[in-house]
């Protein structure tokens, strides 16, 4: 930790008396500080893109003012100086395995399903653009599903594959062909805005005891079928955790078919992080797609 850094955390009434690097971070460097007032979790980014960290905190704020799942308190967030990197504090969280996991389950798909019944407005998107990793998360409020989905989610990421040699000929007549059929294959579908945490993997929760705490969100509010087809495509999640979801609150008919639809932009926002590591898989999932189109 450099002088300036230490410095600016004091800044906020905290003596550092000990640093502990974390490892796991994709993009940013973790680590638990030790302090005069207890243990806090701090992020850092040398290379932070423009409000990196803003638009965490501000994600998490939105999910703590839900009142519905449980995200560590934001004790402060700053851009990077010529001097200090950009930087994110937060409560520390302690991990523990659960007394009884079923138990927890049950209190994380609860507490993920009234997340997802916490009023929202009546459009597609968020006030602002955020980050889904170091990728920009274009937010646009849009009425319709289809077209926030096609304008927002996928175009974005097909722009941003194709400069970097990651859309073979092949490939892009497959994403064409989804495109040119998403009206058709959203049409009868009552999509709903709800706030989603926009990146839940396994990843990005702590089990606390029986209490589970999200992390790491990118926050929008979308049609919750995404942040289910996510889970059950990066999710390693507890055994059960879908039926349960179900139970709690039913997904509409027809999910499993568009479960691969949905579970196109996460695929294409790896495809774009992590290269052609995810090129067959993506290639995979669209002909799933148009083979099994209603």
């Amino acid at each position: 930790m450099n002088e300036s850094l230490r410095a600016a955390i004091e800044a906020q009434g905290l003596k550092v008396q000990s640093i502990m690097p974390l490892s796991g971070g994709m993009i940013n460097q973790a680590a638990r500080l030790q302090t005069s007032e207890g243990p806090f979790f701090i992020k850092v980014n040398v290379s932070a893109p423009p409000g990196l960290f803003q638009k965490e905190a501000e994600g998490l704020r939105a999910l703590s003012a839900t009142q519905t799942v449980r995200v560590p308190q934001v004790l402060h967030v700053a851009e990077a100086t010529s001097e200090t990197p950009a930087f994110l504090l937060l409560e520390w969280i302690e991990s523990a395995p659960p007394d009884n996991q079923s138990d927890m389950t049950r209190r994380f798909v609860q507490d993920l399903a009234q997340l997802h019944q916490a009023p929202a407005p009546e459009k597609f998107g968020w006030q602002n653009d955020n980050y889904l990793g170091e990728l920009s998360q274009i937010n646009t409020p849009c009425a319709s599903w289809p077209q926030f989905y096609r304008e927002c989610r996928l175009e974005p990421q097909i722009s941003l594959a194709r400069p970097q040699k990651l859309l073979p000929l092949t490939r892009e007549k497959l994403l064409h062909s989804v495109m040119s059929r998403l009206d058709d294959l959203l049409g009868d579908f009552q999509a709903r805005p709800s706030l989603l945490h926009g990146d839940l993997w396994s990843g990005n929760y702590i089990t606390s005891g029986q209490q589970t705490v999200l992390v790491d969100p990118a926050v929008y509010y979308g049609e919750r079928e995404m942040e289910i087809a996510f889970i059950e495509l990066f999710g390693d999640f507890p055994p059960g955790f879908i039926a349960a979801y179900q139970h709690y609150f039913p997904l509409q008919e027809g999910y499993q078919k568009r479960r691969p639809l949905h579970q196109l932009y996460p695929l294409l926002v790896h495809l774009n992080h992590f290269g052609e590591t995810y090129g067959i898989l993506l290639d995979n999932l669209c002909r799933q797609i148009l083979e099994n189109p209603s």
